[in-house]
């Protein structure tokens, strides 16, 4: 097997791998073979004739090479963007936009990465906006509106600069007694047209047409332990969905609090995973079997898929074999409280993930008035905070689930919004950061766009 490398801009197009294992005599049967394994590929690398497109670069392992270039086990195949002159460099790009969800509309922030942001439109005034994103397949952009007397409603557009529209959905059959509350979150799926949607009451229901409509999985919804599931102080709310890269059958999905639940056929049948962690809440006598499991956000390392993190209601915890058990991670020590919300996970090194601790229980603000991210790059061995441009006096913020992410890009561009209105992006993994946006109504959600 040879190692394929794709810059962010194509590892996007395959289901978000950067590295994929291919085997080929050439440097042309494996970019033709990595095409049929990703559809969403074709047309990017090599033109309609099968030629390498003008303005791609390839590489086999340090040497400049080309579609009849002899490729062989171990070696990796670089494919890179040309930049003038020729010289294929880090991928570059000053501008970004994120989409921030908040109590009072859609806000959307554009502006040079790492630094100060403008509000570039604003959607849905008044209403809640509980979570936004763009899929970057299509450009489609998803807000999820929750009205104060008119309930949940999820809209898309292919245009900000034009109109919205409602989705089909999410909604319960008629054969259902029950009613969404809310809309947590979107996740586009491994497959073209495919997404998910977590909802509250907890339940996940699937499209195939790129958002336009949506339909229950009923068997998760009617699963026999249902009776048994409890929600936490946000509700019973299904709020984490992970699929497996180029697997579109393979998914793992976290309520809250109801555990971790895992499906490898697409959702007709489910098993309960979260073997391992701790509900210190409740008396240790009723730990062992108990479905209640809070677990607070939960995310997939796209480049080893087996590999989750979650952050649970007490510790930060990580799991090697797809969701089945966990490790605890705060025991290892470096975190100043075992609570928090968010949870990112950098899409090109399974060892490396953030998280921003928050004092437990009640209070949960920023410990000791100062924002720091904790960064591990060891699996969670270790934790170090990186706080060079956050607030670090008198600064007692708090940030919910979906208010923490990546950009995808190289090097990584990290962003966070907190309730208290502020939004803080760095574009050196968490190294240094910037106060990119002040006085937003509060934050619901964040995600690069």
């Amino acid at each position: 097997m040879a190692k394929i490398t794709l810059p962010s801009t194509l590892a996007r197009l395959a289901s978000g791998q950067s590295e994929l294992e291919i085997e080929g005599p050439t440097a042309g049967v494996l970019l033709r073979r990595l095409e049929e394994r990703h559809e969403a590929l074709r047309g990017w690398i090599l033109d309609e004739r099968g030629r390498l497109r003008a303005h791609v670069n390839l590489f086999v392992n340090d040497a400049p090479g080309s579609l009849e270039s002899p490729v062989g086990a171990g070696d990796e195949l670089h494919v890179l963007q040309a930049i003038s002159g020729g010289r294929p460099e880090a991928e570059t790009v000053s501008e970004a936009e994120l989409l921030v969800g908040t109590k009072k509309g859609l806000i959307v922030l554009r502006g040079p990465r790492g630094g100060a942001m403008e509000i570039a439109g604003r959607y849905f005034p008044g209403q809640v906006v509980e979570y936004a994103m763009r899929d970057a397949r299509s450009g489609r952009v998803f807000a999820s509106v929750t009205h104060g007397q008119f309930g949940p409603h999820l809209y898309f557009s292919d245009d900000l600069a034009g109109e919205w529209t409602e989705a089909d959905g999410p909604a319960f059959p008629d054969d259902v007694d029950a009613a969404v509350d809310r809309t947590w979150v979107v996740v586009p799926g491994a497959s073209d047209g495919l997404l998910w949607a977590g909802v509250a009451p907890a339940a996940l229901f699937r499209s195939e047409d790129d958002g336009a409509s949506w339909e229950l999985v009923r068997s998760l919804w009617d699963h026999p332990t249902r009776p048994e599931w409890q929600g936490g102080l946000g509700g019973l709310c299904l709020h984490s969905i992970c699929p497996w890269p180029g697997e579109p059958g393979r998914l793992a999905v976290a309520v809250s609090a109801a555990g971790v639940w895992i499906t490898d056929d697409g959702g007709a049948t489910w098993r309960r995973g979260g073997r391992g962690l701790v509900p210190r809440y409740l008396p240790e006598e009723a730990r062992e079997n108990t479905l209640m499991l809070c677990v607070h956000k939960m995310e997939r390392s796209p480049v080893r898929p087996e590999r989750l993190y979650c952050q649970f209601h007490g510790g930060v915890y990580r799991s090697d074999d797809r969701g089945v058990t966990w490790t605890d991670l705060h025991s290892a020590g470096g975190l100043p409280a075992d609570f928090g919300f968010p949870i990112v996970v950098d899409p090109r090194d399974a060892d490396c993930a953030w998280v921003i601790p928050l004092t437990a229980d009640v209070d949960r603000v920023t410990p000791d008035g100062r924002v720091r991210v904790y960064e591990t790059v060891d699996a969670g061995a270790t934790w170090q905070p990186r706080h060079q441009g956050l607030p670090q006096e008198d600064a007692y913020l708090t940030l919910l689930r979906q208010a923490f992410c990546h950009d995808g890009r190289e090097p990584l561009g990290l962003a966070f919004g907190t309730t208290s209105g502020e939004v803080f992006v760095s574009a050196d993994a968490g190294a240094t950061w910037v106060t990119a946006a002040r006085r937003l109504p509060p934050i619901t959600s964040v995600r690069a766009g």
